[in-house]
C-alpha cells in the first residue's frame, strides 16, 4: 500500500507486484526450508481469491495436520493483515498481531507490502514464502510425502505444458483483469480491461462447453485458479469492480462449471461470502466511500443442479474427495448459501 492506504484505491495506476519472498519449500530443502509436518503456517485470508487457491489446495490435498492455517480479518487496516479473529487479537500459533510483524522479521523495511498467502516458519516467526503463483504448485509437487492418501494430481507431470497456457491466459485476463477494471483511474484504462476479461470469459466457456474442466478430465490447478475468480464475480466484480457486461449467473455454461466446483468438496465449503463482501466493499475504500456492503446477490443459487456430470470427467482421477471440514476450519454459516 501506498501512503493512502485503502483510500488509494481507484486513485493510482494499478500494478500487481511481483512476490519479493519468493523462496521455496521443497522436499530436499534446497532453499533452506524442508517440507516438514508441522513447521509452517499459512497465512491466508477467505476473502482474497489469490489465498483462497492455498486453502482449496490444502484441503484437496488433506494437508490440513501438516500445514496449520491462519485466518487473517478479511478487513484490513494500514497496517496489514490482522488477526482480530483470534482470542486476544493475536495468531495463536505465531503470537503476533499483524502479518507484517512476520515480513519485518525475515526483512526490515522490505518492498512490496504485506500480502496473503504466506507462510511462515514457526519456530523463527521468520515469513519464508509470499510467492501466490508458486505456492500451490509446490503443495501438489513438493508436499506429496504428506499428501493424504487418495489425494487428486493438480499438477500431473504430463498437462503441466497445457495447464500453464491456460493458466497465464486466465490470470492475465480473469484473475487480474477483474483488478485492472476495478482500479482503473481512466475510461480508457477500465475499457481496455473491462473488454480483457469478458473476452476471455466467452472463450473460457467456449472451452468448457463440450468438457468438463479445463484441462483433461480431472480437476487440476487451472480449475482451482479460474473458481477464485468466478466464485466472486457477482457478489463483488460485477458491481463493485464494474465488470458488468453481464453475471455470472447468465452465462449457462461458466455459471454451472463454477456451481458443479463450488458443490465438489474441497471448493464451496471453503468460500466465505462475508468475509468476500465485507473486504471488498469495506477495504476499498477508495472505490467505496461509504463502506457500505449491499445486501445481495441471492446466494442459494449455488446449490442448484448443475448437469455437468454429463460431460464425464472424474473430479479427483483415481483418488478420493477430502473428508469432512476440521471444526476449527468451518466457514460460519452466514458466509454460506442458505
Amino acid at each position: 500500500m501506498g501512503d493512502d492506504g485503502n483510500r488509494g484505491y481507484g486513485h493510482r495506476s494499478f500494478s500487481r507486484s511481483r512476490s519479493h519472498f519468493r523462496d521455496r519449500i521443497t522436499a530436499d530443502g534446497r532453499d533452506g526450508w524442508p517440507v516438514e509436518a508441522g513447521r509452517y503456517r499459512l497465512v491466508v485470508s477467505r476473502a482474497c481469491p489469490w489465498a483462497s487457491r492455498a486453502v482449496i489446495s490444502r484441503r484437496l490435498l488433506g494437508l490440513e495436520e501438516a500445514l496449520s492455517m491462519a485466518v487473517a480479518d478479511p478487513i484490513q487496516d494500514d497496517r496489514s493483515w490482522r488477526f482480530t479473529l483470534d482470542p486476544g487479537g493475536r495468531d495463536p500459533v505465531l503470537g503476533i498481531r499483524f502479518l507484517s510483524e512476520a515480513y519485518e522479521k525475515r526483512e526490515r523495511d522490505h518492498p512490496g507490502g504485506v500480502s496473503v498467502p504466506a507462510v511462515v516458519d514457526v519456530p523463527s516467526g521468520r515469513l519464508v514464502t509470499n510467492d501466490y503463483q508458486r505456492i500451490t504448485l509446490d503443495l501438489a509437487t513438493e508436499w506429496t510425502a504428506l499428501h493424504r492418501a487418495g489425494a487428486p494430481d493438480l499438477y500431473p507431470d504430463g498437462r503441466r505444458e497445457e495447464i500453464d497456457e491456460v493458466m497465464a491466459e486466465v490470470y492475465e485476463d480473469v484473475n487480474n483483469g477483474v483488478y485492472r477494471a476495478g482500479f482503473a483511474t481512466h475510461q480508457e484504462e477500465y475499457d481496455k480491461a473491462c473488454a480483457g476479461v469478458f473476452r476471455r470469459l466467452e472463450l473460457l466457456g467456449e472451452r468448457l462447453s463440450g468438457q468438463r474442466y479445463l484441462v483433461g478430465d480431472t480437476l487440476t490447478e487451472a480449475d482451482i485458479r479460474l473458481f477464485t475468480t468466478l466464485v466472486r464475480f457477482d457478489a463483488v466484480y460485477h458491481g463493485h469492480f464494474k465488470c458488468n457486461r453481464w453475471k455470472l449467473a447468465e452465462h449457462p455454461v461458466l455459471w454451472a462449471y463454477a456451481r458443479d466446483l463450488f458443490q465438489t468438496p474441497g471448493f464451496g465449503d471453503t468460500v466465505d461470502f462475508d468475509h468476500i463482501k465485507r473486504h471488498y466493499y469495506q477495504v476499498h475504500s477508495g472505490i467505496n466511500p461509504t463502506g457500505i456492503v449491499p445486501l445481495g446477490p441471492d446466494l442459494a443459487g449455488w446449490l442448484s443442479p448443475h448437469g455437468r456430470a454429463e460431460l464425464g470427467g472424474r473430479p479427483f482421477g483415481d483418488g478420493t474427495p477430502p473428508g469432512p471440514v476440521p471444526p476449527g476450519e468451518r466457514v460460519a454459516p452466514r458466509g454460506r448459501p442458505a
